[in-house]
């Protein structure tokens, strides 16, 4: 897959909905199988990965999924302790600065401090020589980050953050930051999408924004829940034309569900290839669940699917 797990970071994005947190830990699951030592982590303190995985919430500590596969739940305060921390090399002041309701409206009020310590945190995991002391590096990190126009700002908050700070340990910091997020030998901004008018419109312009305001490219696009077409076109059309001849109440609802899923399948179908058309990055197609709440099964399911695509 164009040596995507060959980077040290991948962001998973995309609009709300479309399933971001399950590609994200099935990437992991795959990524793990393939041999690489791998951390999946979310933001915002949304404790969506621990569930998805059958697990307790995490908090803001790495738990172990099974032996070389972690979880982490990167929330803005911890990461603003743990910041202040290395800035001020002393526990105490940190905890009486962080908590003080100064410093919480100056860290409200600052343009980008809460996704600048996000983002940081998430570089720290992806690094050989980690800060947290007694913690072992990753091969891979992956994030399932927030939704496309949060996304973008977190991706952005580094260069953004640098500019307003200017000199200092600070800017020196988020240059670091910044340009580890930019190289496309490090880092990989990935996209899932649904094969419908919404989410692909979304995604299309997801691709434009991350060309004009990361200065960096859509590295692939994931299509979810794509439904199997089991019917021709010829097949179809003798399912019609049995339902006009008026079966029974059985058969008819058998028939129209048949043929709803054919005509959602088709429209699938044609989205996926307005996808395709429009987009410069590759499309990797996963199949739809027949489960509202995807397990672990489900998970193992998509990796496999993705292990083969790689």
């Amino acid at each position: 897959m164009d040596g995507l797990l060959d980077r040290r970071l991948i962001f998973v994005t995309g609009k709300g909905g479309v399933g971001k947190t399950t590609v994200a830990a099935a990437l992991a699951i795959a990524a793990h199988r393939a041999g690489r030592r791998t951390l999946v982590c979310e933001v915002a303190d949304q404790e969506r990965l621990a569930a998805a995985f059958g697990l307790p919430a995490a908090g803001f500590r790495e738990v172990e999924v099974e032996r070389g596969l972690n979880a982490f739940s990167v929330n803005p305060e911890d990461a603003i302790q743990e910041w202040l921390r290395y800035q001020l090399r002393s526990r105490t002041l940190a905890g009486l600065l962080g908590g003080s309701r100064v410093f919480q409206y100056l860290a409200t009020a600052a343009p980008g401090l809460a996704e600048m310590v996000t983002i940081g945190k998430v570089w720290e995991l992806a690094q050989l020589q980690r800060k947290t002391p007694g913690s072992a590096p990753y091969d891979l990190v992956i994030v399932d980050a927030p939704a496309t126009g949060h996304g973008i700002a977190l991706l952005g908050a580094p260069r953004t953050f640098g500019e307003i700070a200017r000199v200092g340990p600070v800017h020196r910091q988020a240059r670091i930051v910044d340009a580890f997020v930019r190289d496309p030998e490090t880092t990989a901004v990935v996209a899932v999408a649904l094969a419908e008018e919404m989410p692909v419109t979304e995604t299309l312009e997801l691709e434009r924004r991350v060309a004009t305001e990361l200065d960096a490219r859509l590295a692939r696009v994931f299509a979810n829940a794509l439904l199997p077409d089991r019917l021709s076109g010829s097949e179809a059309g003798a399912l019609e034309a049995a339902l006009a001849d008026g079966p029974s109440d059985g058969a008819r609802a058998a028939l129209t569900a048949s043929l709803a899923a054919h005509q959602t399948a088709r429209a699938q179908r044609s989205q996926l290839g307005r996808l395709k058309r429009g987009l410069d990055a590759p499309v990797t197609t996963l199949p739809h669940l027949l489960t509202h709440d995807v397990g672990r099964d489900g998970l193992d399911r998509l990796a496999a699917k993705l292990g083969r695509d790689l």
